[in-house]
């Protein structure tokens, strides 16, 4: 019986939890996409690439060019091939950036 009140216990904590933590993602989530939209968005519409188009934003493409992580996403905006604008630190924030990287990385899949 112990272990079933601790069961129901901290399945109920997960269900009052869960919502406050989902809509924090989300509200991350809309700040990353505003600032994808600001900054991005012109070169990279739908998570395409009008520059050059085997560099997409989807999950695919960014593997094959090594980059798989949000901290790989903030380094190519700061130090980014020919043919991309370079985001530096005054441009883009560091949080900034971070919040756009997250925001890439949850939605072109």
């Amino acid at each position: 019986m112990k272990k079933i009140t601790i069961l129901l216990s901290a399945v109920l904590a997960v269900c009052l939890l869960a919502p406050a933590v989902y809509a924090k993602g989300s509200k991350n989530l809309k700040k990353g996409e505003e600032l994808f939209k600001q900054h991005c968005a012109i070169c990279h519409p739908d998570g395409g690439n009008i520059i050059n188009p085997a560099k997409t934003l989807h999950k695919k493409d960014l593997s094959a060019n090594n980059v798989k992580s949000a901290g790989d996403i903030v380094s190519k905006m700061r130090n980014p091939g020919e043919g991309m604008t370079k985001f530096d630190k005054t441009a883009v924030p560091d949080a900034d950036a971070k919040e756009i990287a997250e925001y890439i990385l949850k939605t072109f899949k």
